[in-house]
């Protein structure tokens, strides 16, 4: 009852802010014409004074608005110098390529027609990494703990530059940002209202990689993952507008204007929408919505985005701790396509910070948003830095089983990696069946307590009935699984928690049993 009430406050606040944004539109889209109309030059919206473009390889992508037939030439002054071929106002659009450009600045650029100029000051070269999500993403830094400490620490960071798209809904797909809700902006200016999950894990890649870093925000609270998705992702998962008022709205209005920009990447944390609507599919519109994201960015800035960029993700964290429900395990294991870990076959080049051991029952905002975004946003830059930068040596990934032996009376969970363990009577469950069939959410699962470990393995204590095998064996599979930190199992250093898994023993079940 309580989701169902919750998705119905979204789902109107949604459409509420469909129909503004049919006046924001037409208003906005009138100022334009006006604009070009004029023969004034300009930017697109999400181009600003203090902005971090892509450096090099890549190259990044410019444009903006002018008077059709207009010749209009780019120069970039700094650091190094560049001046572009004119290119030609067309359908009151121009669009320039930059040449590669390193790491440093500042810049100015400047675009020149024959009749006026606009220019962008104070412009850094670096990696430009998209933020996007649910409510959990786009809590900020005023809300994060030792929120006044972290806002002070900001002014070492002036070469982390970031932004905000405002909250928009389109029914088509915009080709610019109707709306900026934070101007690109230098800490601690603005810093307050921006995601803190997006900025603390900016601000720890620079402290490794110690070159600028642009953040672009555009996340929604409340959203499932069909909202930020195209039709044409959607309909490769069987849901062809499944809800047509609200499918794909946010990707026409808040991702979509942003394809022409050169990315390095994007992180996402979002799901919690999707455990009361859709929670079946989640395994196939959340890598589908990345495979698209991919080839759309890749297309957009005209092959200059990689065509497999990057993609990091929050696992989800915990939500009520009597909870029972299936729902927030479920999409755990779907985040990862049902593998339990990435990359994996399905989802190349992906990054996961694992979170179910971060709750925070005395947030303000309710357990479902967590104030500790610091942990959260490094396990996030360790996936960066192996996955994204290719470092050698980063251990990003919890221990995960590599083989499960059941022996009649213990099973014996085999880890990949060498493993910290707490015991506990309740964290590992079994399946006990008497016939080879699938163990699934509605099958009789019971406890297994762990009764012993050694630097790599557990082995777990069985009670089936003798005329039974043990079918599967989960971890963590409830919505809050442990207290702050205190999962039973870790990396040997202590520092990252195992992921959830389920493990049937008849392996060829595993993609299947939780879809049921």
């Amino acid at each position: 009852m309580q989701h169902s009430v919750y998705t119905r406050r979204c789902l109107r606040l949604l459409l509420l802010f469909l129909l503004l944004d049919v006046v924001i539109v037409c208003v906005w889209k009138c100022l334009a014409a006006i604009h070009r109309h004029e023969g004034d030059l300009s930017f697109a919206s999400y181009y600003g004074d203090h902005m971090v473009l892509q450096k090099s390889p890549e190259r990044a992508v410019l444009w903006g608005y002018g008077s059709d037939g207009a010749q209009v030439t780019l120069t970039l002054s700094g650091p190094t110098k560049q001046k572009t071929s004119p290119v030609t106002v067309t359908n009151g659009i121009w669009r320039v390529t930059l040449n590669p450009v390193k790491a440093g600045g500042p810049y100015n650029v400047t675009a020149v027609t024959k009749d006026s100029n606009a220019t962008l000051t104070d412009v850094l070269f670096g990696d430009i990494w998209l933020c996007g999500g649910q409510s959990n993403m786009w809590f900020n830094m005023s809300m994060v703990r030792n929120a006044s400490k972290e806002l002070k620490l900001s002014e070492n960071y002036t070469d982390v530059r970031f932004f905000m798209a405002s909250l928009r809904t389109g029914k088509t797909e915009q080709l610019n940002l109707t709306a900026v809700e934070i101007p690109w902006s230098v800490a601690p200016t603005n810093l307050a209202g921006f995601s803190a999950v997006c900025w603390l894990y900016g601000r720890y890649l620079y402290d490794t990689l110690q070159y600028p870093i642009g953040l672009v925000e555009s996340c929604w609270g409340g959203t499932p993952v069909e909202v930020w998705s195209s039709s044409r992702a959607l309909q490769r998962c069987g849901q062809d507008y499944t809800c047509p008022k609200n499918d794909s709205v946010l990707w026409n209005s808040m991702i979509h204007p942003l394809l022409n920009m050169t990315i390095k990447g994007a992180i996402w944390y979002q799901g919690e929408a999707n455990t009361y609507h859709n929670e079946d599919k989640y395994a196939c519109t959340f890598p589908a919505m990345i495979d698209d994201w991919r080839m759309s960015f890749h297309k957009g800035s005209g092959g200059q985005t990689a065509k497999d960029f990057p993609f990091g993700f929050v696992q989800l964290s915990t939500d009520i701790k009597t909870c029972a429900s299936k729902f927030f395990p479920n999409v755990r294991w779907h985040q990862t396509a049902d593998f339990g870990y990435v990359p994996n076959e399905r989802m190349a080049n992906t990054f996961m910070a694992v979170a179910l051991d971060l709750p925070d029952p005395d947030s303000p905002l309710g357990p479902i948003h967590p104030r500790d975004k610091q942990d959260v946003a490094y396990r996030l830059t360790l996936g960066a830095r192996a996955v994204a930068y290719n470092e050698k040596g980063v251990a990003f990934q919890g221990p995960f089983p590599k083989l499960i032996l059941d022996n009649g009376t213990h099973v014996i969970v085999n880890y990949d990696q060498k493993i910290s363990v707490k015991k506990s009577d309740r964290i590992f469950e079994i399946c006990c069946t008497q016939t080879p069939v699938s163990c699934g959410n509605e099958s009789p699962w019971v406890a297994a307590p762990i009764v012993w470990s050694n630097k790599t393995s557990v082995k777990l204590s069985t009670h089936c009935e003798p005329s039974q095998k043990v079918g599967a064996v989960r971890y963590a599979w409830r919505d809050w699984p442990c207290d702050f930190k205190a999962c039973p199992i870790y990396s040997a250093n202590k520092t990252l928690p195992a992921p959830p898994f389920f493990y049937p023993m008849n392996r060829q079940a595993v993609n299947t049993a939780y879809n049921s």
